[in-house]
């Protein structure tokens, strides 16, 4: 009874230990002059990374074995990101690996079978996303083509 008595207050004073150790450091890094700014630049680089589309380029699609390596390439990134737990950029290799694929609904289907259900639904997300951004780049080019000939 003791012995369990001494561990429950040696766990209680670490506890305590560990919570003030947070809040001293949270309120050192809070008084930090450059914090926000910091704070600011970082999320401003970042969401200028995600504004940016996709960070891999397509091959030319006329050659065969290069858009084999590029799918290759994607989904092996894709799953290794995805394991690590990176599964944002994970996404994004495989979508990519999606566009070149000469058999799509196969692929996706195979990745339904082996992704969890979240994982996929952002891949769907993803695809989709690569779906509207190419209508409007075919809109864009349509009107263009129209000025043209006006």
């Amino acid at each position: 009874m003791e012995i369990s008595k001494t561990i429950g207050i040696a766990a209680g004073v670490a506890g305590t230990l560990f919570l003030g150790y947070c809040i001293y450091f949270d309120h050192k890094r809070r008084k930090d002059p450059d914090f926000k700014k910091k704070l600011r630049e970082r999320r401003k680089a970042k969401k200028a990374a995600a504004s940016a589309g996709p960070r891999t380029t397509i091959p030319n699609l006329t050659d065969h074995e290069e858009v084999q390596r590029f799918f290759l390439q994607e989904i092996q990134t894709g799953e290794a990101l995805i394991s690590a737990g990176d599964i944002e950029n994970g996404v994004e290799h495989l979508a990519n690996a999606i566009i070149v694929c000469g058999q799509p609904t196969q692929l996706l289907q195979v990745l339904q079978q082996t992704l969890p259900a979240q994982v996929f639904a952002l891949l769907i997300t993803r695809m989709r996303q690569y779906g509207n951004q190419a209508s409007e780049n075919e809109k864009t080019k349509l009107q263009d083509m129209n000025d043209d000939l006006e």
